[in-house]
């Protein structure tokens, strides 16, 4: 090579590692370096009530201060916030996801479980978690891959580590049927068809409860009930010393049981045996309701699924008559509300588009909530619920920094929260 040739390579490659070099520092920079934000709006939700003329600051990914606007000066160098004619509140927290699933309509639940590859399914749910975390929602409980292994494992991993943008997940990977319930169901018994959740009974559930906490499940979901009843009527999986040797390992690890149970019999199974929570709830009756209230149990309706689930079958909604599902939960809902059961939001997203989240707090308001406390459920409520409180679901000082802004006020609409205008998790900005 030529003297002339070689030092103008070996300038080009100089230049080039000193804009790397010179860009790898500055990208350390921002990332350590943390901003200070003075956020006010028209309204300020604390979590629990409606405040005027309030001001929150950030720091870093911290609230640092939260109060009326004339007691809280604007810090040195902070960047200021304000929308008018807009609600600040906490950021949202789905209750009950299943983000490696997407509607019904578009594929069934039996093909998304046992012909779509894990791979596949983990792409969609990228994109699944962005429209959650952009829809307001900063934090998720998401109740099983339903086939898909631990990719919401990895799938929280990759947002804890800033490769893609989602919410904080709180995730249960395979959860635990008993065997012979669950689906996909109808295949030659000759042929081995993925589950949508692990197997489990009698002791063995000891090591398969430890086998989903070491692969990464931050709770444990079982099954209570499942339609393998005669007629594919709903009927009770687990035995009560089951459920209880469940919740017991489960416990021993610093984590919580949650319980799918739609039948009375499971409810009450569930709920004395430990389960902190229980989802659906479909034929909740007043006995097991006042069970609920007494132990502090959450329910989670998932009105959202029912309806879209009933719609996919025919029914034309607004048109036709509710269908007997739909009357049943809408019964089930107002004797929770009627016993004073905690009631916690959580839609079953996946059975119907990710994003769409706020349609399970707008069902809420129509079975006969006040949207105020539509607002608690999705915030402080179920930050109780899954043990979070001291971190989010309120506006105070202390607390991590998920905040969302919406256009108008949802204590009057709740379906102004389909309006968000700026979200932040974590001290991070994201504009939908």
């Amino acid at each position: 090579m030529k003297t002339n040739a070689k030092n103008q390579l070996l300038f080009i490659i100089a230049t080039m590692l000193f804009v790397f070099n010179s860009a790898n520092s500055q990208s350390t920079d921002t990332k350590i370096k943390s901003n200070t934000y003075y956020i006010t709006a028209n309204k300020v939700f604390d979590g629990e009530t409606m405040q005027s003329n309030w001001t929150v600051i950030v720091q870093g990914n911290t609230i640092t201060a939260a109060g009326p606007t004339e007691k809280l000066a604007v810090p040195p160098d902070a960047i200021v916030i304000n929308y008018p004619n807009a609600t600040l509140t906490p950021g949202l927290i789905e209750g009950h996801s299943h983000i490696l699933l997407y509607p019904y309509n578009i594929t069934d639940w039996d093909t998304q479980v046992s012909k779509e590859s894990d791979a596949y399914r983990t792409v969609r749910a990228t994109v699944h978690v962005k429209k959650t975390l952009l829809a307001g929602f900063t934090t998720a409980r998401d109740l099983g891959s339903e086939g898909a292994g631990y990719a919401d494992v990895a799938i929280k991993r990759a947002i804890d580590d800033g490769i893609i943008p989602g919410p904080r997940l709180l995730v249960a990977g395979r959860a635990i049927v008993a065997t012979g319930s669950y689906g996909p169901k109808g295949y030659d018994l000759d042929q081995q068809i993925m589950i949508g959740a692990e197997e489990a009974d009698g002791n063995n559930l000891i090591k398969v409860v430890r086998d989903q906490i070491g692969k990464g499940a931050d709770l444990i979901k079982v099954y209570a009930d499942y339609r393998w009843g005669l007629n594919d009527e709903a009927a009770p999986t687990f035995t009560l010393d089951e459920l209880k040797l469940i919740n017991e390992v489960t416990r021993s690890s610093g984590r919580v049981m949650v319980a799918h149970a739609k039948t009375n019999e499971a409810m009450q199974r569930a709920i004395l045996g430990g389960a902190v929570t229980i989802e659906h709830g479909d034929l909740l009756n007043a006995e097991t309701a006042a069970l609920m209230k007494q132990k502090g149990v959450v329910y989670f309706p998932t009105l959202a699924a029912t309806e879209s689930v009933t719609q996919y079958k025919g029914w034309k909604k607004g048109v036709e008559p509710e269908p007997e599902a739909v009357t049943q939960k809408r019964k089930a809902f107002r004797i929770a509300m009627d016993n004073d059961v905690t009631i916690g939001m959580g839609g079953d997203v996946g059975v119907f588009a990710h994003g769409e989240n706020v349609l399970e707090m707008e069902l809420m308001v129509n079975y006969g909530m006040k949207p105020l406390r539509v607002l608690q459920a999705a915030t402080s409520i179920n930050a109780k619920a899954l043990q979070l409180e001291n971190k989010i679901g309120f506006i105070k000082t202390g607390h991590l920094a998920d905040l969302v802004i919406f256009e108008g006020d949802p204590s009057i609409s709740i379906s102004a929260l389909r309006k968000p205008l700026w979200v932040m998790k974590n001290g991070v900005v994201y504009l939908p």
